[in-house]
C-alpha cells in the first residue's frame, strides 16, 4: 500500500541524517531519487531498510497539524516582512 506523508521540518530541528538530496519512499519496494542529471531508483531490500530508517528519522523531526500550520504562519510573516 503506497504512503504519503506531509511533513515541515524546522531549520533548527535535529536529524541524524542529511535530508539532500531528497528522496520518495514508494511502498516497500522503491525508493527514488530525482538528481540533478538523472532520476536513480533503489529496489534493493537492505537499501530500502536503510532510506526507511532515514525517513522515520526525518518524520520523527516533522511537525504536524496546529504546529505545522504555525511554522507556515511564522515563515510567511517572515518572508513577507511582517
Amino acid at each position: 500500500m503506497p504512503r504519503r506523508n506531509r511533513m515541515m521540518r524546522r531549520c533548527a530541528a535535529e536529524v541524524s541524517v542529511a535530508p539532500i538530496p531528497g528522496f520518495n519512499l514508494h511502498g516497500d519496494d522503491r525508493a527514488h531519487y530525482e538528481l540533478v542529471s538523472t532520476g536513480v531508483d533503489i529496489t534493493d531490500p537492505d537499501e530500502l531498510a536503510l532510506h526507511d530508517k532515514a525517513f522515520g528519522a526525518l518524520r520523527n523531526a516533522a511537525s504536524y497539524g496546529d504546529a505545522a500550520k504555525e511554522l507556515i504562519r511564522k515563515a510567511s510573516a517572515f518572508w513577507s516582512g511582517r
